[in-house]
């Protein structure tokens, strides 16, 4: 069984076996989480995401999809990018999915990896100005759903779902939503 948990904090110094990058569709780095990725991992990120790049993502990656990275310097063991959408009220449930599918490809590359503990960020909350409530509902209905789906994760769920939220304000979102949502969780 995954339990998921929360903190506030630094997703850059998590010590896990994942840590997912709310990347942009460049893969190069960029502002926010991605960029302190980027620069705490080092030049072994750029690197990976520029052979990525190179071989089959030349146009960049979509959003709501995701692919694995070494984590560099990192106290992790592999990063995985994944692009989140940005927020159009008048588009709503078509990019609602798209946010629900960064949670469900980034911990079903999780699983192919054999990782027992993932941290991700608050997709898409940053620059994308999705609202953090309702981002903080799609997140953990996402992962909860897909925990429990041995279809996306591939029989082998994580033993830990850690959401590492950046500042006061979002961590007290997201545990709201949690006991709003009635789902385990840990603080």
């Amino acid at each position: 069984m995954t339990r998921i948990t929360m903190v506030q904090g630094d997703i850059t110094e998590q010590q896990v076996d994942v840590v997912v990058n709310a990347a942009n569709s460049s893969l190069l780095g960029g502002g926010g989480v991605d960029g302190a990725i980027h620069r705490k991992g080092g030049p072994a990120i750029l690197a990976d995401c520029r052979r990525l790049r190179d071989s089959h993502y030349g146009r960049g990656l979509d959003a709501g999809r995701a692919v694995v990275t070494t984590a560099g310097r990192l106290p992790a063991r592999w990063v995985v990018h994944t692009v989140g959408p940005v927020y159009y009220p008048d588009l709503y449930e078509e990019r609602a999915e798209l946010l629900s599918s960064c949670y469900r490809e980034s911990l079903r590359l999780a699983a192919e990896l054999g990782a027992r503990s993932v941290a991700f960020p608050a997709i898409s909350t940053g620059v994308y100005r999705w609202p953090m409530e309702d981002a903080a509902r799609i997140a953990l209905t996402a992962v909860t759903e897909a925990v429990a789906d041995p279809s996306v994760v591939a029989g082998t769920a994580p033993a830990e779902v850690r959401f590492v939220l950046f500042g006061a304000d979002a961590f007290e979102v997201f545990d709201r939503v949690r006991q709003e949502l009635g789902r385990p969780g840990a603080r």
